[in-house]
C-alpha cells in the first residue's frame, strides 16, 4: 500500500480573486490533484507561505521566491504567476538549476489583445472616432466626402509588428487576408522561424519606413526601455498609424504624442507611462489619437481561461510530463524582462 503523500497546492493569486479565474468545474479538478491550500484577497501573508512551504508542490501566485525560500521549499515543482507578468522578485537561476517550472498565463490575453489591436488599427485608418463625433457635433458631410480625405484602406498595404510573441502571432491571421507584406522586428526569434511563419523579418527601422500601421507588442527589456521614439515616428509616411497595446515603456511616450500633435503620425494607445492615467496627461487632449484606458485584453469571457490552463499544466507536471499551455520563464531571457505588476 503506497505512503506518498498527496501533492499540496498552495494558492496566493492575488491580484487575480479565485472566483475570477477559477470557475466551479475547475475548482473541482483542481481539488482533485492534492491537497489545495486556498487563499484569497490581499497577498499571503509571509507567515502563511511558511507553514505550508515546505509540503508545497504547486505554488499559484506571485509569491516572492528568492534562494532562501526556494531552500525552504524541497518539494516545489511549479510555480504559476496569475498575474501574467514575470516578476523580479524570484531567483529564475536556482528554479532552472533545481527543475522548478515557473510558468506564466500570459497567454490567455493573446487573442483579446489581437483584436482589439486590429481593431484600433482599422478605426484609427478610417478615421472613426472622429467621424463619430462629427455627428454628435451636428457637423458631418454627406456619404463622407468631405471627412473622408485621409481615410485608407489596409488592403494590400504593408503591416508592420514590433515583437512577434502571444499577441504578434495571434494577430498574424487576422493581418494576412488584407493581402499586403507582413513585416517583423523581434531581435529574440531567429529570422528563420519568421521566414517559416510567412513574415519578412526586418530591422526595426524598416518597420516604421515600410510599414502602414506598425502595431508595437513587444515587451519592456533592458535593451529596447525607451527604444522607440522621434527618429522612428519621423521615417513614417504622412498619415501612419502606431498601434501600442503591449508595454508604454518601449516607447518615448512625449515623442509618439508629438507626432501625433504634429498629424504626422496617428496614435492608437492602449498602455500608459502611468497608471491610472493622470487626470492632466497631455495626451487627453492630443488630435491624431485614439485613447484607451488599459483595456484591450481584460475581457470577462476570458478570466476562468487562465484557472483551466493552470489546471492543465498541473496535470501534465504531475504526470510527469512538460506544461503545454501557459507560457514559461526562459531562463535565457526572463531577466530581461522589465514588466511592472498589475495594480
Amino acid at each position: 500500500m503506497s505512503t506518498a503523500q498527496p501533492p499540496v497546492i498552495l494558492l496566493d493569486p492575488h491580484p487575480r480573486p479565485i472566483d475570477l479565474i477559477f470557475d466551479q468545474a475547475t475548482k473541482d479538478r483542481l481539488n482533485a490533484l492534492g491537497e489545495v491550500i486556498w487563499h484569497d484577497g490581499p497577498p499571503a501573508p509571509a507567515e502563511h507561505i511558511e507553514r505550508h512551504l515546505a509540503r508545497t508542490t504547486i505554488l499559484i501566485g506571485q509569491t516572492a521566491l528568492p534562494t532562501e525560500r526556494l531552500n525552504r521549499a524541497p518539494h516545489l515543482r511549479a510555480v504559476f504567476n496569475v498575474e501574467s507578468n514575470f516578476l523580479p522578485n524570484i531567483d529564475y537561476a536556482e528554479c532552472h538549476r533545481r527543475g522548478i517550472h515557473v510558468l506564466s498565463t500570459a497567454p490567455v490575453f493573446a487573442q483579446p489583445v489581437a483584436e482589439m489591436a486590429l481593431g484600433l488599427a482599422l478605426a484609427a485608418a478610417r478615421r472613426v472616432p472622429e467621424a463619430d463625433a462629427a455627428i454628435r457635433e451636428g457637423r458631418e458631410s454627406l456619404y463622407g466626402e468631405r471627412d473622408n480625405y485621409d481615410s485608407m484602406l489596409l488592403r494590400g498595404r504593408p503591416l508592420a509588428l514590433v515583437g512577434c510573441g502571444n499577441v504578434g502571432r495571434a494577430l498574424l491571421p487576422l493581418l494576412r487576408p488584407f493581402g499586403g507584406e507582413i513585416l517583423v522586428h523581434d531581435p529574440w526569434i531567429h529570422p528563420a522561424v519568421l521566414r517559416e511563419m510567412g513574415v519578412i523579418p526586418v530591422p526595426l527601422e524598416d518597420c516604421f519606413s515600410r510599414g502602414a500601421v506598425v502595431f508595437v507588442l513587444a515587451a519592456t527589456t533592458t535593451e529596447n526601455a525607451g527604444g522607440i521614439g522621434r527618429e522612428h515616428f519621423a521615417r513614417m509616411r504622412q498619415g501612419g498609424i502606431v498601434v501600442l497595446v503591449s508595454r508604454a515603456g518601449i516607447v518615448n511616450f512625449d515623442d509618439l504624442l508629438d507626432a501625433a500633435f504634429a498629424g504626422r503620425i496617428r496614435a492608437a494607445i492602449d498602455v500608459w507611462p502611468e497608471e491610472p492615467i493622470p487626470g492632466a496627461h497631455r495626451a487627453r487632449h492630443t488630435p491624431n489619437t485614439i485613447l484607451q484606458a488599459h483595456r484591450a485584453g481584460n475581457i470577462p469571457e476570458i478570466w476562468p481561461w487562465m484557472g483551466q490552463m493552470v489546471v492543465d499544466d498541473i496535470e501534465q507536471i504531475l504526470r510527469g510530463l512538460p506544461p503545454m499551455r501557459c507560457q514559461r520563464a526562459q531562463l535565457e531571457t526572463v531577466t530581461r524582462l522589465r514588466s511592472k505588476p498589475v495594480s
